[in-house]
């Protein structure tokens, strides 16, 4: 009877939709208990055997399927001895991983997990015990299906892979220039024999044909390679009779490295291609290009200036007060003048077309006001207008918004008002790479910070408004008026942004990196990539969709929309640009991380609205993996306008919401929320730790929004890390002071700067409370920070508004009490 129990125990539920794929094919693992149970045990389908581990975390037991398959579902049968934390990961060569399941809160038994991912390899990666034994399983059953076809596909497996060669004739023919999809760009070698370009496909993949287009420089014997290490080639193709011009190979081998090999020039010169092209067999990877989605609505001057009134009034009304809803837009302007008053509501994007601000003129408004709230701003979130100018009627724009609301690369030819009708309360904003002519009003605005622009004055100062690197910025005065001034920004690059070239393309121009940086960039150096080098997703795409996209060397664009992603999409190429419209949301389903970058050079990320999911994701963006430690002072990977929520539009859970791994990282304007109104709101209901954790050394923020997670806000581990402008609010709702508790601390500081931290410096910094719930609630400091030399703080402010709790100090033991219902700010210029 005992034998039959455990049978019919791990037998598993009925998978009648794909086949079982795992069982019987190899399998390994980090460890074994013991000779008696080793990883194949998990595999062979007899329900009296299982795979143990050492008694030590992490752990994992992976199998190999013999060939890349779609994976739909997981079967774990667990033993006592299961996990608490882990994660479910599939790939192609067993070195790079994707997470497709991820849970902190494992039941055991029999877990039955439906996922989404291809590769060859599934891994269970366990990182906490349930008890202090090992990790056990019975069974480990992996289901879907395999094939996809063996066509040989169409897209270009070496777009924009890394390459390297021989040699170089010079800075202007490197190997690079072979695999970027230009035919006016080239490789060339040296002039002598003999000479190499190889490029690296990301994984092992099966080559099926080799595009080589030569210059008149071309090789008359050469062989193509294959290698799954750079190291050891095979041939599969070989001529001593090459003929120059286009070359279309069709070969059969499997590697991740290509190699194009030659030893016999028909010129004096060297060996010159202008592209080299990989194809591969199986699933065809995503094309790049396409439309932009019926959520984009692009405007042409010559369009009656009625009907695109129209289009904008019909959006408005749509948005105005679509807090929480599933809709996006993005309104685009090719270049010309238009006659027209935009009213921006909810995750709706305003932008220009053109290569300039001042290729695009709104004769009108381009307003945001807070009718729909009673004219109360604090609410008027996710919504941007961006690269075109505004000659306003009556002189005056208006922009009464708070959080996640940028204006950037904005001319207003006359003043900018950023408070609502009646002058209600209003806490913002961000304002970067824009010239205002006039004079910026922020009247009832808080706080406020702007970056790297000119303007023709600034009216007045309530709490806390900073400036970097801004002409016509009012001199450093904190504490009264609050002004923090710094002349020049540190490091900045700005953000890519959607164009349309001369002869109607588009294209996404990269601005350069800057030092020392004042004023706007308008003229500055950049890269145009054309739309056809990005995969443009849509709201149906699934995240291996777009992860074949990326691992074909293709940027990436989403339109605006929702997102549901059950992997984590990964972003592992060096200059990958992954841009976002109309506020393009990401909900990560069973817990997965929804996104991850490598540690490599220069990748830039904009555009994006993180929204948490109802199973608890450990992170929901993480730049560089644990312990990177590469530099890239010349190159570094930039954010900026990604927005994170926690609760809010639903029930969702997040232990942090941004993690930077990666040193010399730019972090440009985020607001990490874990919501405080809306749905799936409450202490227990939607939550989460902390907003954003700083582990890279040389990391650079500017305009950090983060709050009410229930731990500290920031934590900064890195050394040498910068942050200009930082606005926060504690968490509302702790039921009391004993559930909010950092040991025998109360509370936790809003900003924490690690012990072992030598060097850190910050510029003006605002923490507030609202313990609305329980008002008696104690905050010990709004900021915490080791006492060094090298770590120096400047205009810091803590409020209590209206006087609902108290923050007992501003930073450490130094300033404060901030309380009373009179919601005076208590400031500290320096410390220490």
């Amino acid at each position: 009877m005992a034998a039959l129990i455990l049978q019919c125990l791990v037998a598993g539920p009925a998978q009648a939709a794909d086949p079982l794929l795992s069982q019987g094919k190899p399998a390994t693992a980090s460890s074994s208990e013991g000779a008696g149970t080793p990883a194949s045990a998990a595999v062979d389908g007899a329900p009296g055997t299982r795979w143990s581990s050492t008694f030590s975390d992490p752990q994992w037991i992976q199998v190999d399927l013999g060939a890349t398959a779609t994976v739909t579902s997981v079967v774990l049968q667990w033993e006592a001895a299961h996990a608490t934390a882990f994660r479910i990961q599939v790939s192609g060569d067993a070195s790079a991983w994707t997470d497709v399941y991820s849970t902190t809160t494992g039941t055991g038994g029999t877990q039955t997990l439906t996922v989404s991912g291809s590769g060859r390899y599934v891994r269970v990666y366990g990182t906490a015990r349930a008890t202090a034994y090992g990790y056990s399983l019975w069974e480990f059953q992996v289901y879907g299906t395999t094939g996809g076809g063996t066509a040989c596909g169409s897209a270009n497996a070496a777009l924009n892979r890394p390459a390297t060669a021989s040699s170089a004739e010079g800075a202007g023919t490197p190997a690079s220039a072979a695999v970027d999809g230009a035919t006016g760009t080239r490789w060339a070698s040296a002039f002598s024999d003999p000479q190499w370009i190889q490029v690296d496909l990301g994984s092992a993949q099966q080559v099926c044909q080799v595009v080589l287009q030569w210059e008149a420089a071309y090789a008359t014997a050469f062989r193509v390679q294959v290698s799954g290490d750079a190291s050891t080639w095979t041939d599969v193709y070989s001529t001593t009779t090459g003929t120059g011009g286009t070359q279309t190979l069709n070969v059969s081998g499997s590697g991740r490295y290509v190699r194009v090999y030659g030893t016999a020039r028909a010129t004096a010169y060297g060996y010159s291609l202008w592209e080299l092209t990989v194809r591969t067999t199986g699933t065809t990877t995503p094309p790049g290009g396409g439309d932009l989605g019926p959520n984009v609505h692009v405007f042409d001057p010559s369009t009656p200036a009625a009907t695109i009134q129209s289009t904008l009034d019909s959006v408005f009304t749509q948005m105005e007060s679509n807090q929480f809803g599933l809709q996006r837009h993005a309104l685009l302007f090719k270049p010309g003048s238009y006659n027209v008053n935009a009213n921006i509501g909810f995750y709706t994007s305003i932008a220009g077309l053109g290569r300039n601000p001042d290729d695009v003129t709104i004769n009108g408004q381009v307003r945001v006001d807070a009718g729909w709230f009673g004219g109360n701003a604090t609410q008027n979130f996710w919504r941007s207008a961006e690269n075109l100018s505004i000659t306003p009627s009556g002189g005056t724009n208006q922009w009464a918004v708070s959080q996640a609301a940028p204006f950037r690369r904005v001319h207003v030819r006359g003043n900018l008002n950023l408070a609502p009708s009646g002058y209600g309360w209003a806490s913002g904003g961000y304002i970067a790479d824009s010239r205002i002519d006039g004079t910026v009003q922020p009247y009832s605005q808080q706080q406020w910070f702007t970056r790297d622009s000119n303007i023709g004055g600034w009216l007045n100062g309530v709490w806390n408004m900073v400036f970097s690197g801004v002409v016509g910025a009012p001199a450093q005065s904190f504490p009264e008026p609050p002004y923090t001034t710094l002349d020049t920004s540190p490091v900045t690059r700005e953000k890519p942004y959607l164009y349309v070239d001369a002869s109607g393309n588009y294209q996404v121009f990269v601005p350069a990196l800057r030092q020392n940086s004042r004023g706007v960039s308008w003229a500055g150096a950049g890269t145009s990539i054309p739309l056809s080098q990005f995969y443009v997703a849509k709201p149906s795409d699934t995240a291996a969709t777009i992860n074949a996209a990326l691992a074909s060397g293709l940027h990436l664009l989403f339109t605006p929309g929702i997102y549901h992603v059950g992997q984590t999409i990964n972003v592992t190429r060096a200059n990958t640009v992954v841009l976002g419209l109309g506020y393009a949301t990401i909900i990560p389903d069973n817990g997965v991380v929804p996104m991850r970058v490598a540690d490599v050079d220069g990748v830039k990320v904009a555009g994006l609205l993180f929204d948490a999911g109802s199973v608890n994701s450990p992170i929901l963006m993480e730049v560089g993996p644990t312990g990177s430690a590469a530099t890239h002072a010349a190159n570094p990977t930039s954010i900026q306008d990604v927005f994170f929520r926690i609760g809010g539009a639903h029930a969702g859970k997040a232990t942090t919401s941004l993690v930077v791994n990666s040193d010399n990282a730019i972090i440009d304007h985020i607001w990490a929320w874990r919501g405080d109104h809306g749905t799936g709101i409450g202490w227990t209901v939607n939550t989460a730790d902390t907003g954003l954790i700083v582990n890279g050394d040389d990391v650079t923020a500017y305009g950090l929004f983060v709050e009410h997670y229930q731990k500290y806000q920031v934590v900064w581990n890195g050394q040498r890390g910068k942050t200009i402008f930082f606005q926060n609010e504690m968490p509302y709702d702790p039921p009391n002071q004993a559930a909010w508790m950092n040991g025998s601390t109360r509370g936790y500081a809003s900003y924490k700067v690690a012990d072992s931290v030598t060097s850190h410096e910050a510029w003006g910094l605002g923490a507030y409370c609202y313990f609305n719930v329980d008002p008696s609630i104690v905050a010990e400091r709004g900021f915490e920070t080791p006492v060094a030399a090298g770590v120096r703080f400047h205009d810091l402010l803590t409020v209590s508004l209206g006087g609902n709790g108290t923050i007992a100090h501003v930073v450490n033991n130094t300033g404060g009490p901030a309380q009373g219902t009179d919601t005076i700010p208590v400031k500290v210029v320096t410390f220490p």
